[in-house]
């Protein structure tokens, strides 16, 4: 494993690292990930504690960083949506020198990406985007380290988004196709594509890195594909009279059998979580009520076959969660 210095580094997106830092990062969490599995002790911060700003709530995120700060050795306070007075009676930047003071490092998960860069500005110690509505940082990390595990190397690797790509999860797989030197073909309607600004950034870096991004309207477009991705077609926070309008228009891009069979028989699928495959959710009963769909951005075929790796993937969240942690703080 190469040596890469991220002492005291923000993790707020993976725009801000190289390809060789974000290479190092998946190194260190499979080295993580080998010693979990062996009952390897690696509590190498016993003295250190870390907040968990959490404006959204979440499975995946809170287990991930309290197991790996516990496994790490390290207190964890979790904040949830009402235990917290960010922005509301304290100001972020307040907010940010307060735990700057008591804690060895901040987690934060909500909103606006302006507000985990304002809360890095301001805190004297490292800050990691747990997700907001612009970018997904550690969920990148754990879909590299899945596809890597999956086929040995990420150069090369196609991955075709489905769905809504202007947010957290379609951007920065954007991105991390384009560091990485993957082909990202974001396949939608074309609203839903990403904005301007980030995809001639993403060409830029591709330029660079060997990447293409490229963009599709016709579900065709995956054919041959190795990775074919997508994510929930509402996200947290968005009112639900937007269901509607995301449903006529997202439908024709759910993944489904076809979609897969097209790909090819070495696809693997691949989904943040949680998702809508099935009536087993208080929100899938309620979407069938009220529009007379089973499944969602996926069929529950598709999702419980054997090319689907969700539940690797969302285990790699706290590998990888881990390997940013010890990276930034060592």
């Amino acid at each position: 494993m190469a040596t890469v210095n991220l002492k005291g580094r923000d993790f707020l997106k993976l725009l801000d690292f190289t390809p060789e830092e974000i290479t190092y990062l998946l190194d260190l969490a499979a080295d993580f990930k080998e010693k979990k599995k062996n009952g390897q002790l690696h509590n190498v911060f016993p003295t250190k504690n870390v907040a968990l700003i959490f404006e959204k709530t979440s499975t995946r995120t809170r287990c991930s960083f309290e197991v790996a700060a516990h496994d790490l050795g390290m207190g964890s306070t979790y904040l949830e949506p009402t235990g917290s007075q960010i922005g509301h009676k304290e100001s972020i930047a307040d907010t940010a020198r307060v735990l700057a003071s008591m804690y060895d490092g901040i987690e934060y998960r909500g909103f606006e990406q302006e507000i985990v860069e304002e809360l890095a500005k301001y805190s004297k110690v490292p800050v990691w985007n747990g997700l907001t509505n612009e970018f997904h940082p550690t969920q990148m990390l754990a879909d590299l380290l899945t596809i890597r595990e999956h086929f040995g190397y990420l150069k090369g690797i196609h991955l075709c988004y489905f769905g809504d790509a202007r947010y957290n999860t379609g951007n920065s797989l954007m991105v991390a196709c384009a560091k990485m030197g993957m082909h990202f073909t974001a396949i939608s309607n074309e609203k839903y594509f990403p904005s301007e600004e980030l995809i001639e950034k993403c060409k830029e870096i591709a330029q660079k890195t060997g990447a293409e991004i490229s963009f599709s309207t016709d579900v065709n477009a995956a054919k041959g594909c190795d990775v074919v991705a997508t994510d929930i077609w509402v996200s947290m926070g968005e009112p639900d009279d937007v269901w509607e309008e995301r449903i006529k228009d997202l439908e024709p891009y759910r993944v489904t059998k076809n979609v897969m069979d097209n790909a090819g028989e070495k696809a693997i699928f691949m989904h943040c979580l949680p998702s809508f495959h099935d009536l087993n959710t208080k929100v899938g009963k309620k979407i069938k009520e009220k529009y007379g769909i089973d499944e969602m951005e996926v069929t529950d075929e598709v999702f419980e076959s054997d090319k689907s790796l969700v539940f690797e993937e969302a285990e790699n969240r706290m590998h990888t969660i881990k390997a940013v942690m010890y990276a930034t703080l060592n």
